[in-house]
């Protein structure tokens, strides 16, 4: 599978560092999972998951309660999971995620983004086949254990690869088994540091060092804005 999404892993990772933006977006997705499927944690792994992002992040105990308690609120947002897809700067592809209150405020931000830098949206559906939506979980090799027992033990659970990089590993499998993997890996008391559904290019591209700048720019837009919750793109 290679690593072509380490570099926008890196840069967005830098980028989320001041907490004024990642807290809002961890807790929206905690607010969403404890909605759809109920504030008890052990019987909700959506919003198990979430919680364990959230603490990756170092999000505070208190700041993850009040997402929980926020789903069960009188006035409590319904927020909607969104997709738009479009293409930047230099024709780079990109696959955006959103969960938002207000629709039309939404795409009409996305699309800002898209025709400022000079690219644009484009329909949903027509970036579909460029990108393999898959399972990917960041891990801590555990001791006593081996690299093989642990691909046994997680191939019947939908495994594809686990890849090391810098004494961190990676598990990927087909997005359809995120959930047998993740109860898997609880099992086998395997600290998990983060678990998402990530799209993956299917066809990275190259892009020169001056037309990184200008695509960093628009991605940049889109990530500070709260209602986006991930950025993906075919950056190599």
């Amino acid at each position: 599978m290679g690593r072509a999404f380490e570099y926008r892993r890196a840069a967005k990772e830098k980028r989320w560092d001041k907490m004024s933006r990642v807290f809002p977006k961890l807790s929206k997705k905690i607010t969403i999972a404890a909605k759809e499927g109920g504030p008890e944690a052990d019987l909700n792994p959506a919003l198990r998951t979430a919680i364990m992002n959230a603490k990756a992040q170092n999000m505070p105990k208190a700041n993850i309660e009040a997402a929980i308690k926020r789903a069960s609120g009188k006035d409590a947002a319904a927020y909607i999971e969104t997709t738009y897809e479009g293409k930047g700067p230099h024709g780079v592809l990109v696959f955006v995620e959103a969960a938002t209150d207000n629709t039309t405020r939404t795409v009409a931000n996305v699309k800002s983004y898209f025709n400022k830098a000079g690219g644009g949206q484009v329909p949903n559906g027509s970036l579909e086949f460029m990108f393999s939506r898959k399972a990917v979980f960041e891990f801590d090799m555990p001791e006593g254990m081996e690299m093989e027992d642990i691909e046994l033990e997680l191939i019947d659970a939908g495994l594809d690869e686990i890849e090391e990089n810098e004494g961190t590993y990676y598990a990927y499998g087909e997005y359809t088994s995120f959930s047998d993997m993740a109860h898997k890996f609880e099992e086998l008391e395997i600290n998990v540091k983060k678990a998402e559904l990530q799209r993956i290019p299917t066809t990275p591209v190259e892009f020169t060092e001056e037309q990184m700048e200008e695509i960093e720019k628009m991605l940049d837009k889109m990530e500070e804005d709260e209602d986006v919750q991930a950025v993906y793109t075919n950056i190599a």
